[in-house]
């Protein structure tokens, strides 16, 4: 489903040049739920834009189902860590949900089956008339992931969406996260600080070098598939994954290794 080969990206200017990514290959199948760590400024983010069409790459190939990947692809939806931004304060939930339906000129009736849906996936449906300001950081997420899920994608995009809000709310969007990825059956790479977040969600965990950026492991998350917060991460195995990723992350602070062809 998505296909990222030899992937380089450079920043130029002053003068200078800083390679973030250096030839960058993973791949996910279709209905995979990975998730992405790495070190502190490894460049999690500048991979996500690329992946999302937002940054074009210095070299190499983005592909989504075998197509590549030139601009932001109508079938990818992204989900960003700053929900307050991507919510406009001026529309009601119902709008916000709404506006990249209009965009894709789908008929009234069926937009509003869409926005219900998503709404009641994510338990907002008494709140469609709200505006986002009106709302706690934990429920403009949801927002932020009920109108993603509504435009039907093929791929999400997850970029730390759980980092501003306080750990009761983050153990709730992580199962609400793994609820509907299996409700709705979509591909999901979430990008993540977190390593226990990583583990709890992923099937598998793809931790990168520090910059300039190569995919340092890719560890396989062999855990049951039914997951809950006291049961999974007080087991045993949950411990060692931590332990390995946690272990792969300090490996990587001491620089980036030979890029592995996955």
């Amino acid at each position: 489903m998505l296909d990222v080969s030899a992937m380089q990206k450079i920043y130029q200017g002053e003068g200078r040049s800083v390679e973030a990514v250096r030839d960058l290959t993973f791949r996910l199948d279709e209905g995979e739920l990975a998730c992405l760590v790495g070190p502190s400024g490894c460049g999690k983010t500048t991979l996500l834009k690329c992946v999302a069409g937002l940054l074009q790459p210095t070299s190499g190939r983005v592909s989504l189902a075998g197509r590549p990947v030139t601009g932001p692809p109508p079938d990818m939806a992204v989900v960003f860590q700053e929900y307050g931004r991507s919510l406009f304060p001026w529309l009601t939930v119902q709008g916000n949900i709404e506006l990249p339906l209009k965009q894709k000129k789908l008929p009234k009736q069926q937009r509003r089956e869409l926005i219900d849906e998503a709404l009641a996936a994510v338990s907002l449906s008494e709140f469609a008339k709200s505006y986002p300001w009106q709302l706690s950081g934990g429920m403009q997420q949801r927002v932020a992931i009920a109108r993603a899920i509504a435009y039907q994608p093929r791929v999400l995009l997850m970029d730390e969406p759980f980092a501003a809000v306080d750990a009761q709310t983050r153990a709730d969007l992580e199962d609400l996260i793994r609820s509907l990825w299996k409700r709705f059956q979509m591909t999901i790479l979430f990008v993540t600080h977190d390593i226990d977040e990583a583990v709890y969600l992923g099937q598998r965990v793809l931790v990168l070098s520090s910059s300039p950026t190569v995919i340092q492991d890719d560890i396989p998350v062999d855990l049951p598939d039914e997951r809950d917060q006291l049961t999974t991460r007080g087991a045993g195995r949950f411990t060692e994954l931590r332990a390995k990723v946690y272990e792969e992350i300090q490996n990587a602070k001491r620089g980036p290794v030979s890029a592995q062809k996955l």
